[in-house]
Parts: structure tokens; sequence; C-alpha cells
């Protein structure tokens, strides 16, 4: 059975060449994504920022509302149609999007590693992605073996698979699906299929494809229950990390301990955060729970 460890993990996130966390402070933060600086809303930013004065190419500014909204606000000339980027072996296009997002997670960079450190020496190896957004994890996971990249946005999936292509990585073994996750996990339930990873990243609310409407809050245990029955004793890992809701990271690991009942391994919960370029402070970003069997 596996094991629930109550201590709570920081899996903190460090710059690389093409991204950085510069400083962040009065509910703000300063990034670097390539040769251009993006100013966001960050909320768990409450200290004070430790540089006088922000030279950004570009600001979000939120809506006014708690439903969100907002634009963005370019002081320099920044590429409408983005640019590209680089993490490890995978390459991939940043760009401002009308949800204050750059196209990726930085704060996900450590989670690639952990996943492919539970595949090392594994090039046969299934995995799933739910929810996968623009790639970058997919294309990390693909030299593991074969992929199911999974999400209801036929955008997203489009940038995905145009992202494999500047990558050189467009032959890797990846199934690309716009679909609604937790159908299609249920789907695979019934046809008995088993995976040995699951990356499982869910909005806090979201629609499918067919106009499913998606609240965390709700869908969230079947969804992790179907998941562990795509898992077996053999498969490797579940990694589910949850962005800005008002919930524990400890609520996420007993959740898991209740439907994982039967695996080996363990189970640990936590917090994402990205370390700051200069200082070391660290940024919380999301919440995470996950299980690993090093078989």
């Amino acid at each position: 059975m596996a094991e629930l460890v109550t201590q709570p993990v920081v899996l903190a996130g460090e710059g690389w060449s093409d991204y950085g966390l510069v400083d962040s402070g009065h509910g703000r933060k300063l990034e670097r994504y390539g040769d251009y600086r993006f100013i966001r809303p960050e909320p768990q930013a409450m200290w004070t920022p430790r540089l006088a004065d922000w030279d950004a190419h570009g600001e979000f500014v939120p809506g006014s509302d708690e439903d969100g909204g907002g634009k963005w606000h370019f002081g320099g000339n920044v590429p409408r149609e983005g640019w590209p980027l680089m993490w490890n072996e995978v390459s991939f296009t940043a760009q401002c999007t009308p949800f204050r997002h750059l196209g990726f997670f930085p704060d996900m960079a450590p989670v690639w590693d952990w996943m492919r450190d539970q595949l090392a020496g594994r090039d046969d190896a299934a995995t799933l992605n739910l929810f996968g957004y623009t790639g970058v994890g997919t294309l990390a996971l693909s030299a593991h073996g074969q992929v199911t990249h999974v999400d209801a946005s036929k955008k997203s999936v489009a940038q995905a698979r145009d992202n494999a292509a500047l990558a050189g990585l467009e032959d890797r073994p990846v199934r690309w699906l716009v679909d609604d996750a937790a159908k299609f996990a249920a789907r695979e339930v019934r046809r008995g299929k088993r995976y040995d990873g699951i990356i499982l990243d869910p909005p806090k609310f979201g629609r499918g494809p067919g106009g499913e409407t998606w609240r965390l809050e709700e869908g969230l245990p079947g969804l992790l229950s179907d998941c562990r029955q795509l898992l077996d004793p053999d498969s490797r890992f579940l990694f589910l990390t949850v962005y800005a809701v008002r919930m524990s990271s400890l609520a996420l690991a007993g959740l898991m301990d209740e439907l994982f009942e039967g695996l080996p391994g363990k189970i640990e919960h936590g917090d994402l955060a990205v370390r700051e370029d200069r200082q070391g402070r660290l940024l919380p970003t999301a919440i995470f729970a996950r299980w690993s069997n090093p078989g």
C-alpha cells in the first residue's frame, strides 16, 4: 500500500537561459522570457520588490471583477505572433495570450524533470497528459515512449503540434487529441487501458469541446478515480497540479491516498514555486500531489 508522506514538499523551479523570475512583490511579478520582460499579477507576492524600477516590454493589467478579464499593455516592440524559446531539447513558442499566460507554465519545469527521472532508462513507456495545453510537458515525456496528449481546446492542441515541429520532434510518438479530459479518461477505463505515468493539470473551471462544464471541486474526485484505474503496480507515477483555488495540498494527498489504495510506492504533496534569479526568494505558484513507484 502506498505510503502517505504528510510532511509537505517544496518543488522549486530555477530559471534557465530562456526564462527567469527577475523580481516579485506588491502583488506582481517581473519575468524574463528570452529577450523580453513582462509584468503579471501574482497575489501571493505579498512582500516588497527588491528592485526599485521594473523595466518591462509589457504588463498584463487584470480586470476589476473576480471573474478575471484584463488586457496587455505594451511599452516595447513585442512580436504578437510569438517568439521561440527552449527548455532542454524542447523548443516552443511563447506568446502573450488573452488569459495572461505566455503559452507555457515555467513553474512546471521541475515537474517535467521529475517525471523524466521516474522513467529513466525507458523508451517504451506509455504516458497520458490530460489538459495538455501547448505540449511542452508532452514533448519532454515523448523521449521515453508514446504520449497521449488530451486537451479540449483545438487551438491549444494545434499550438502543441506546432511546438513539436519547431523542436524538430514531430516524429516523436504522440497522439494529439482534442477531447474532454474527464470523458476521455472514463472511456479509457472502459477500454481496459493502462499507463506508466499520468500528468494531470486541471483548470479551476473550463468547458469541453462539446460545451461540457468542468468545475474542479466537483469533477476532480471522479477524474482522479478513473486515473487510478488506468494505473497498476508496474506504473511509475501520477502528478496532479492545482492552481488558484482555496484548497490544501494535504487535501489532494488525502484524496489520492483513498483512491490509490492497493498501489505500492508513496504519495507526496506540497507547493510548486519559482526561485528569483538574484536573491533566491521563492514565489509559490500552485499546489500539487503526486504518487510515485520506483518499481
